[in-house]
């Protein structure tokens, strides 16, 4: 393979050295880590990735290589990667391409031989770090901001319809309807509530509560994606006219979108948490589960009106807000992905949950 040297230049003023692996390509973006050892196909076609620059930490990426089942989105979204080794020769009976493969047919601006663990230290102590991939050491990079409109980027633009599978755990009789607001929905998020019998009609972000109204589902899910929610400060009513309608989940960034609507605020972390091994614990039954996140923002705690939410989870290592439920309606929301692909699995029940609340209430209803 021949080795063409390229460079990562930052807004600290670092310049790291690597070299290209597939086609070259200059891009920008905010630069964030991911600390998973697996799943760097999941996390290449995360939506939430948008607009970023990632470092895996994990020395060895591609070792499983690339299949065509676990992709999260049709195609990658993420600016660029950055990766210190990349496995040409890979060994999984479900591998159809290389790391180098999939870089090449996406056009994903990727270095490699990249010292990630001074990278990862370097945006550790700054903080916010933006960078460019090139070809030129000395070609620094000019957007050190958050495009306010990434969600529109990302979500689809007509709705989707996806029928539950046939061999769900529930009744296909009695099969809930959800509507999933897609923010840059990930697609084991749909994947999981078909498994357990819905049908599922995903929306452009922006829909308005009367065409929810018309589908007249069963409840409302709020997906993750990419951005300063504080950037989508105009869909807060909606939001809430929503939650006050239908049973609600809020993932990851839907989460965020419930708290604003509620008064609440939000925050950006130092450097955010992404990875499959973030210690949450549910202050219901004090259990500590291990949970897959992504995300550079967090609701501020003291701006949540106990009068009307409990705060149900909290992160182990900072005491961030993980979960919300509310006090007198059928919404509950995480920080975390329940859907975990590709894992860990402990918070896969929190899908059992909305799907119970939704049958909950209409007991309630009904009565």
């Amino acid at each position: 393979m021949i080795e063409t040297p390229g460079y990562l230049v930052l807004s600290t003023g670092d310049v790291l050295e690597g070299k290209w692996l597939g086609t070259e390509m200059a891009v920008e973006g905010e630069l964030v880590f991911n600390t998973a050892m697996t799943g760097y196909q999941e996390v290449m076609t995360d939506p939430s990735y948008a607009g970023q620059i990632v470092t895996m930490t994990y020395p060895l990426i591609g070792n499983y290589g690339v299949n065509d089942i676990d992709h999260e989105s049709f195609k990658p979204a993420l600016a660029g990667l950055v990766i210190s080794s990349a496995c040409q020769a890979p060994e999984h009976y479900q591998a159809k391409y290389t790391i180098k493969e999939m870089v090449e047919q996406y056009k994903v601006p990727t270095l490699y031989d990249i010292d990630t663990r001074s990278l990862t230290r370097i945006i550790r102590e700054s903080g916010v770090v933006y960078g460019k991939i090139t070809t030129e050491p000395e070609d620094l990079p000019v957007n050190k901001k958050v495009d306010p409109e990434i969600v529109k980027q990302v979500s689809v633009n007509r709705m989707i319809k996806i029928a539950a599978k046939k061999t769900a755990s529930f009744n296909q009789n009695e099969s809930k309807h959800i509507v999933l607001f897609d923010y840059g929905y990930k697609h084991s998020i749909t994947k999981t509530l078909t498994e357990l019998g819905c049908n599922v009609t995903v929306v452009p972000y922006d829909t308005d509560p009367a065409v929810v109204n018309n589908l007249n589902p069963d409840g409302v899910v709020l997906s993750n994606g990419p951005g300063d929610p504080e950037d989508l400060a105009g869909l807060r009513s909606n939001i809430k006219q929503l939650t006050e309608t239908y049973p609600t989940l809020g993932i990851c960034l839907g989460h965020q979108l419930i708290a604003l609507a509620y008064g609440g605020k939000t925050e950006r972390l130092p450097y955010g948490h992404r990875g499959s091994n973030h210690p949450v614990k549910d202050l219901l039954t004090g259990k500590v589960f291990i949970t897959s996140q992504n995300h550079g923002y967090v609701v501020d705690e003291n701006s949540i009106k106990l009068s009307e939410w409990e705060v149900s989870h909290i992160n182990v290592n900072d005491r961030s807000v993980e979960g919300l439920i509310h006090r007198h309606k059928p919404v509950l929301t995480v920080q975390f992905h329940p859907e975990a692909h590709p894992g860990p699995i402990d918070t896969y029940e929190i899908f059992q949950d909305f799907l119970q609340m939704i049958s909950n209430k209409g007991e309630k209803q009904h009565a």
